[in-house]
């Protein structure tokens, strides 16, 4: 399989394996989308690192399977491919990006769609499609201006140039970067620390946050509104107030 989903403590990791670059075909793109799906059923999957391994994230779409696909073909995949990318955003749990060496393409679309990013020192991140005479087909126009602002994501996307991670950092485009051998480390114990938390109030964060982004303040303010309201109704409330009252903050311990 050229993705796995590896489950250990509440984290589920989520790893490409398609040496040596991680190439995202069409087959890799469908067995994504599974394993997001599956991450997102699971109970015993409180959080979820997405992970290319040691050496690379994810270089891009696999361009020879690409260049074979005439308009036709790819009106009739573009859909599924843009459904792959979004069961990874739709994961109704913490997920962070595990990035290692190279997040272009569909790489770089994939790191978009965690709430959290981690990257190597050494990571390289960027949207190169311009210079296949193309655009990102993924979610990177979307996403990216959305994350980083219009004219940020324009740059890179008109450019399709590159960025280091201590930019990437600057830009936003990632939250974190750590010396390369510890990147998985550091997205793991990030999950490995969400996955004790109130899960019912992590997914009701994580929606109010992602839907009220689409849509106008007020609209967004009533998504909260209804969320908050009934989180009154959840277990998660109750363990968390008592043991406020009993213990003091932070002190919790969350079934």
């Amino acid at each position: 399989m050229t993705v796995k989903l590896e489950v250990a403590e509440g984290v589920g990791t989520i790893r490409l394996d398609r040496p040596p670059m991680n190439a995202l075909d069409i087959a890799t793109q469908d067995r994504l989308r599974e394993l997001a799906e599956e991450a997102g059923r699971r109970d015993d999957v409180r959080a979820v690192v997405v992970w290319g391994g040691e050496k690379v994230f994810a270089a891009g779409a696999d361009i020879k399977e690409m260049q074979r696909m005439d308009h036709a073909a790819m009106v009739a995949r573009s859909r599924g491919l843009q459904d792959s990318f979004t069961a990874v955003a739709r994961i109704p749990k913490p997920v962070v990006a595990a990035i290692t060496g190279y997040a272009l393409g569909g790489g770089c679309e994939l790191a978009l769609c965690a709430d959290y990013r981690i990257a190597a020192d050494n990571a390289k991140l960027g949207q190169p499609e311009i210079l296949l005479g193309l655009i990102p087909g993924a979610g990177g126009t979307q996403r990216l201006a959305r994350l980083v602002g219009p004219s940020k994501a324009k740059d890179l996307i008109f450019t399709g140039r590159q960025v280091k991670a201590d930019e990437a950092l600057t830009l936003g485009l990632v939250d974190r970067v750590v010396p390369a051998a510890e990147v998985y480390e550091a997205a793991h114990a990030w999950a490995a620390k969400l996955a004790q938390g109130p899960s019912i109030a992590l997914r009701a964060a994580k929606e109010s946050v992602d839907a009220g982004l689409e849509t106008d303040i007020e609209t967004g303010l009533a998504i909260e509104r209804n969320w908050f309201a009934g989180l009154f109704a959840s277990e998660d409330k109750e363990i968390g107030m008592r043991s406020f009252v009993e213990e003091g903050p932070g002190k919790a311990k969350f079934r």
